[in-house]
C-alpha cells in the first residue's frame, strides 16, 4: 500500500523478546541503594502489609539504616561493568540475540530501577515489534517475582494507546532443559574444584512462610527442582549429598526453612567439612550469591570448623545457560519466528 506523504514513518513486523530479571541500584552509595530499596520493598507484592502500617516503617526507619550497610555489601561484589545483575542480564540479551539473529529484536530490562520495563517495551514498539514476548528470568513462580513482573507489563499495556500482541515466559522450575544446565554446570564446576565436597547445598531466596500458605507455589517449585536434580546427581556423583535451604530473611515473620546461614553452621558442627553451595534459583549472579553465600556463608562455616567451601556461579551467560535461555524462548515463540 501506498502511504500519503504526510503520514509518518511507522515500522512493523517485527518479533521482540524482553528478558528481565529483578533489579539493582545504579551504584554501590547509600543514595542509589536507597531509590532501589523505596521502589523495591513499595511493592505490595514483596511486602503485604498494609500501605498505612508497612510505609511509615520503611520511610521511618528501613530507608534511614539499611543503605548504608547494603552500600557497603555492594561495593564488594561491584565491577567494572557495574552492577554484577545488570552486566549479566545484558550479557544473556546479547548473547540470546546473536543465537535468534536478525529474525527477533532482544532487548532486556529490571523490574526496578532501571532499564525500566516500560522503557524497553516501548524500545521494542518503536523498533516495530508487533509481536512480544516478555520473558521473567526467574525459574520458580513467585507473587514476588513473576507476578510483579507481569504487574508492570500490565501498568504498561493500561498507559499505552497502540500495543503488541503479548506472550509471557512461563516459570520453568522443573524443565529438562533447565534441570539438564544447572546438573551439567554444576557437575563442571565440582569437577573443577580442588576438593571433593561432601554437600552440595542448593539455596533458594527466601520467602515469608505465610505466603506458603496463601497459595503461592514457589516453595513448591524449589523443592522439585531439588529434587530433579537430585536425581541426576544420584547417577553421576552417589556420593554427593544435596541439601535445599532459604536464604535472604528479612525482617521478624517467619520464612521458609530451613535458613541458608544456620545449616551453614550447624553442619560445620556437625562434622561436616567440604561444602559446595549452589544458588538454582538465580540466573544470574548477584549481591545474594556474590556477598552473602560466597563471603558471609564462607566466613559462618569456617568460623564453625568448616575447612573447604566453594560458591558455585550461576548459570549466567555460560553456554549451558544460554543454551536453555535459547530453547525456552524459542518454544514460546513457536508460530511467529
Amino acid at each position: 500500500m501506498q502511504r500519503p506523504a504526510d503520514h509518518p514513518t511507522v515500522l512493523t513486523g517485527k518479533v521482540g523478546v524482553l528478558l528481565v530479571n529483578l533489579g539493582t541500584p545504579d551504584a554501590p552509595d547509600a543514595g542509589a541503594v536507597k531509590r532501589y530499596l523505596k521502589e523495591f520493598l513499595s511493592d505490595r507484592r514483596v511486602v503485604e502489609i498494609p500501605a498505612l502500617v508497612w510505609q511509615p516503617i520503611l520511610r521511618g526507619i528501613i530507608l534511614n539504616t539499611r543503605p548504608r550497610k547494603s552500600a557497603h555489601a555492594y561495593a564488594q561484589v561491584w565491577t567494572d561493568e557495574g552492577s554484577p545483575l545488570a552486566a549479566i542480564t545484558a550479557a544473556q540479551a546479547r548473547a540470546l540475540q546473536a543465537r535468534l539473529g536478525e529474525s527477533v529484536i532482544v532487548r532486556h530490562a529490571m523490574r526496578y530501577q532501571s532499564p525500566a520495563m516500560a522503557k524497553e517495551l516501548d524500545a521494542l514498539l518503536q523498533a516495530g515489534c508487533e509481536r512480544i514476548l516478555v520473558a521473567p528470568l526467574y525459574p520458580h513462580y513467585s507473587g514476588a517475582t513473576t507476578a510483579s513482573a507481569l504487574d508492570a507489563v500490565a501498568d504498561w499495556i493500561k498507559a499505552r494507546r497502540r500495543l503488541p500482541a503479548l506472550r509471557t515466559l512461563p516459570p520453568y522450575h522443573d524443565d529438562p532443559a533447565y534441570i539438564g544446565a544447572l546438573h551439567a554446570d554444576l557437575s563442571r564446576q565440582i569437577d573443577a574444584l580442588d576438593f571433593a565436597p561432601e554437600l552440595l547445598l542448593l539455596s533458594y531466596h527466601g520467602m515469608p512462610e505465610r505466603t506458603l500458605h496463601l497459595g503461592d507455589p514457589y516453595h513448591c517449585h524449589c523443592r522439585k527442582t531439588s529434587r530433579l536434580l537430585g536425581e541426576r546427581f544420584a547417577q553421576s556423583n552417589p556420593a554427593l549429598r544435596l541439601e535445599t535451604t532459604f536464604q535472604s530473611r528479612f525482617g521478624k515473620a517467619k520464612w521458609l526453612e530451613p535458613a541458608t546461614d544456620a545449616v551453614l553452621v550447624d553442619e560445620a558442627r556437625k562434622g561436616t567439612r567440604r561444602i559446595a553451595i549452589a544458588a538454582p534459583g538465580f540466573s544470574a549472579d548477584c549481591l545474594e550469591t556474590l556477598e552473602e553465600l560466597a563471603i558471609r556463608g564462607k566466613e559462618d562455616f569456617v568460623a564453625a570448623g568448616g575447612t573447604h567451601f566453594a560458591s558455585l556461579a550461576c548459570l549466567n551467560a555460560g553456554d549451558d545457560g544460554m543454551d536453555m535461555i535459547e530453547a525456552l524462548v524459542r518454544r514460546e515463540l513457536s508460530g511467529w519466528i
